[in-house]
Parts: C-alpha cells; sequence; structure tokens
C-alpha cells in the first residue's frame, strides 16, 4: 500500500506531519516540493516579451488573468 504524508525537510531530517497507517519499517521517496513564495512569483506573461510597437500593460495582464469559468460550475472564490 502507498502513502503519501506531507511534512518538512529540516537539518537534514524529515519532519512527517503524522504517522503512516500500519507502518512500522519501509523504503520511501523522498520529493521535495517548490516554496510557496516561489511558486507565488511565477508569471506566464512578463512585460516586453512579445515584440512590436506596443508593449504589454498593466491593463493586458488584469484581462488575462484567470477568473474561474462560470460553465464549470466550480466555485472559484476561495
Amino acid at each position: 500500500m502507498l502513502q503519501s504524508i506531507e511534512g518538512i525537510y529540516k537539518d537534514g531530517k524529515v519532519e512527517l506531519d503524522e504517522l503512516p497507517l500500519e507502518v512500522s519499517e519501509s523504503r520511501v521517496i523522498v520529493t521535495f516540493l517548490e516554496t510557496k513564495t516561489s511558486l507565488q512569483h511565477q508569471q506566464m506573461m512578463k512585460f516586453g516579451m512579445f515584440s512590436g510597437n506596443k508593449q504589454s500593460t498593466e491593463e493586458d495582464f488584469s484581462i488575462a488573468e484567470f477568473h474561474g469559468d462560470k460553465e464549470d460550475y466550480l466555485d472559484w472564490s476561495k
């Protein structure tokens, strides 16, 4: 049985948020995720990325921002 448990890697040790069920000893694979701060700074569009006379503006970024899809009936307000 495979289990995924969130935790923190700090000072050479992995601290799990909870104990795995019915496991006393097992091999593991640890995947290091990007920190939340680096995920927030990624952008698909950047100022000046398109060639031509007209450059991107703040309004262009607002228009391109995803605000949910009314047809999928999901609550995107969270």
